[in-house]
């Protein structure tokens, strides 16, 4: 923040951290990695094996570096660095290359660069200590510097070096007479100048866009529904059932069912009369004709179904509803104008009049469900979810993952296997669920509440059923904790055994009570893919066997060994050097392969970073588009000309012709009842309702990238073809959409 507005160009964008997983799940050749901390430790131990036969001690005495010192910086690298002078020190001790910490992009810089940056350092000025180096602003010079990401400021003047100053000196090392004649590259010339060792710093660059921002939103269908029952049209442009009781019957298609005690005939699964189960009596849909259940009907020529077109009485039905539930005050109990079932099984109305007091939505198989992002997690510290160590160890974390006990919430602990942590706004969600199913339970089943909550922390510990959208399975998982991130952390396994390698895919979750109570077959949709997308079987018990074989590939060890590293640079085939790293496949049929899982890097907290993405908080377009190319202007490793062609080609063009193809073969739409037309009838009006028929693509929508197209051609001189191609659409356009059409009516003779 303090930096804002202040940024004129970003020399760097960090550091990318990939598992070994990537590249064996996806049969690649492994790169060369950076020079980072735990290569170095793995350099620096087998140079104290092979020097001072792993003695610390004798180390200790020749470096004049503390024993304990030294061995921190093998147990803690990524906190524990050495010093400037220690760097020195153990490099030409040892003979290792200079600690990450202190080595420069070397490999970015020319030895002509070099040569320049020595001269320049000779005719600086230094403090006694080395720690600072004060060099004449020269615009060459201080280029280098930020090719080499040397720290650096300017003032009064001067290019001021403090930050690494000390081994930046040694490098260059300027008052010794060289010739660099022949040197082939940077690296080797520090070497001989110096007699350091220093390795590249960076390796292998890869450019990557933006994929797919987070969620973390509750599910709507669209539009919004709140209980799947049909109100026709009698509920208006938004299927209001208040409206439509105020209107009393409503013809609809809904499911016929007799009650086997007295005969009454019903849609719903209980009589109402005496109370009975009710079942489903096949028939004709348009007549009525009771038929079994393949037959045809001889008058109509149709399929026999389990429904027909009744009419029902709204005001009563909802009334009853209503005061059933205790009357509460609603403005709107969003239904649906038709069931699109098999069998056009509706739900109570009593389950909608509840969830419109609480703002929940229904989805098509009757539950309510919170979608998020996939993200894969192992380990977690207490503090990290908010949960007490107490209630922890009544979840049954009783060590951490070093198998100390649990006493402190900066502790590490390994994550169950079916343990989740959501985010805080899918827990407060799902505390409105919960009271929904609890008023539910009481009012219409007559039974006890079960989970009275009323916070979030109150769902600690209590299930839920995570489902992906291309799956009929969902998976059983157990509330441990909440976070500020939008993601949905879980164990590896969980998220695969739903199918998902957690690459940017969403998945759902519901309060294991609902899925029991409010799903139903019944209610899915006849149309190709209506099976998907719910829970039609859960998985209580996660078996590592049978989830998605792409986790066996994962890898759990806490270091890569130096012989891993030194085949990166080889490039070999991932596969070629498995048995050097311990994954998941190694651990199946053990009890190993539920626990003492490791990582290799850790990590301040689990949510440390950006919670929500920019693309999310802009609202328009235009301003995600500028923010973007503003960006790619300040990053130095892009070029925004070739952004902004992309962003060109790929998205506003195809969007501009194709809502242009849309709009010439658009169809309309009934503003009344949504009844949709491909051309215009005779009579202007819906031959269903008599409402007005309106367009379906609009203007606006053809014409609203166009200004910012013909802004990036001309802002980034994209060249004559993108220039001459937007003149056409735009004529294009203009012909189509041509205001000033003569409105009266024209005599032949005008053509003649």
């Amino acid at each position: 923040l303090k930096l804002r507005g202040k940024v004129d160009k970003i020399l760097f964008l960090g550091d990318l951290l990939l598992s070994f997983y990537e590249f064996l799940e996806n049969k690649a050749n492994l790169l060369p990695p950076g020079f980072t901390e735990e290569l170095w430790t793995q350099l620096f131990l087998k140079a104290l094996d092979s020097k001072y036969d792993s003695s610390y001690e004798r180390l200790g005495e020749v470096s004049g570096i503390p024993v304990d010192r030294l061995k921190s910086f093998v147990e803690n690298p990524f906190k524990i660095k050495p010093t400037a002078s220690e760097t020195l020190i153990l490099s030409r001790i040892l003979d290792i290359p200079l600690h990450p910490r202190y080595t420069y992009a070397w490999e970015h810089i020319t030895v002509d660069d070099f040569k320049t940056l020595r001269n320049a350092v000779l005719d600086g000025k230094l403090s006694e200590d080395v720690k600072c180096i004060r060099l004449r602003f020269d615009p060459r010079v201080k280029e280098i510097l930020e090719r080499l990401l040397i720290p650096h400021r300017v003032v009064n003047g001067q290019v001021v070096i403090e930050d690494g100053s000390q081994v930046f000196y040694e490098c260059l090392n300027p008052g010794v007479i060289v010739s660099l004649d022949g040197v082939a590259d940077v690296l080797e010339a520090i070497y001989k100048v110096s007699g350091l060792r220093v390795k590249p710093k960076f390796q292998t660059f890869i450019g990557a866009r933006m994929g797919r921002p987070e969620k973390a939103d509750r599910r709507v269908m669209k539009p919004l529904v709140h209980v799947l029952f049909p109100v026709g049209l009698k509920g208006g442009s938004r299927r209001n059932i208040l409206v439509a009781a105020e209107k009393g019957l409503a013809e609809v298609e809904v499911v016929h069912r007799v009650c086997e005690r007295c005969g009454f005939e019903t849609h719903k699964p209980i009589c109402p009369g005496c109370g009975g189960k009710t079942v489903v009596k096949y028939g004709c849909p348009k007549c009525g004709r009771p038929l079994s259940r393949d037959a045809v009907c001889p008058l109509c020529r149709v399929q026999s179904a389990a429904y027909r077109v009744k009419r029902l009485d709204l005001k009563r039905e909802f009334q009853e509803a209503l005061a059933k539930m205790g009357s509460p005050r609603l403005d709107i109990v969003k239904g649906v104008v038709k069931l699109m079932n098999a069998s056009r099984t509706p739900e109570p109305l009593e389950k909608g009049i509840l969830r419109a007091k609480y703002g929940l939505s229904v989805f098509k198989d009757g539950t309510v469900r919170f979608d998020m992002t996939n993200a894969p997690l192992t380990h977690f510290k207490p503090k990290e979810i908010g949960v007490p160590v107490d209630k922890l160890r009544e979840l049954g974390y009783d060590v951490d993952m070093d198998g100390k006990p649990l006493r402190d919430s900066d502790q590490i602990c390994e994550l169950k296997v079916q343990d989740v942590i959501l985010p805080k706004k899918c827990g407060d969600y799902l505390v409105k669920v919960a009271c929904f199913i609890d008023e539910l339970l009481e009012k219409f089943y007559g039974l006890p509440r079960f989970y009275d909550v009323k916070t979030r922390d109150d769902l600690i510990g209590h299930l839920v059923v995570g489902l992906a959208p291309h799956t009929s399975v969902g998976v059983l998982g157990r509330i441990i904790g909440f976070t500020d991130a939008n993601v949905c952390f879980a164990h590896p396994y969980w998220h695969a055994c739903k199918r998902r390698d957690c690459d940017g895919d969403e998945d759902s979750v519901m309060l294991a009570l609902d899925c029991f109570i409010n799903f139903s077959a019944e209610y899915l949709p006849t149309q190709v893919g209506g099976l998907m997308d719910a829970p039609l079987m859960v998985t209580y018990r996660i078996n590592p066997y049978e989830v998605d074989s792409a986790v066996h590939n994962l890898d759990v060890s806490d270091t890569y060994p130096l012989e891993f590293y030194e085949l990166c640079v080889k490039k070999v085939d991932a596969r070629k050097v498995k048995d050097l790293i311990d994954v998941v496949e190694s651990r199946l049929g053990s009890e190993r392969q539920f626990e003492g899982f490791r990582y290799t890097h850790p990590t301040s907290s689990i949510t440390a970073g950006n919670i929500e993405t920019s693309y999310k908080r802009l609202k328009s377009m235009s301003q995600k588009m500028a923010n973007q190319l503003k960006l790619a202007d300040r990053i130095v490793a892009v070029d925004a000309a070739k952004i902004a062609e992309k962003v060109l080609t790929t998205h506003l063009l195809r969007d501009i012709t194709g809502n242009l193809r849309a709009f010439s073969s658009q169809k309309f739409r009934c503003k009344r009842c949504n009844a949709s037309y491909r051309r215009i009838p005779l009579s202007g009006k819906c031959l269903k309702c008599g409402g007005e028929l309106v367009l379906t693509v609009y203007k606006g929508n053809i014409e609203k990238y166009l200004n910012m197209a013909e802004g990036l051609v001309e802002r980034y001189r994209l060249g004559e073809y993108y220039r001459q191609r937007l003149m056409l659409i735009k004529d294009e356009i203009s012909t189509l959409l041509a205001t000033d059409a003569i409105k009266t009516q024209t005599s032949l003779s005008r053509f003649m």
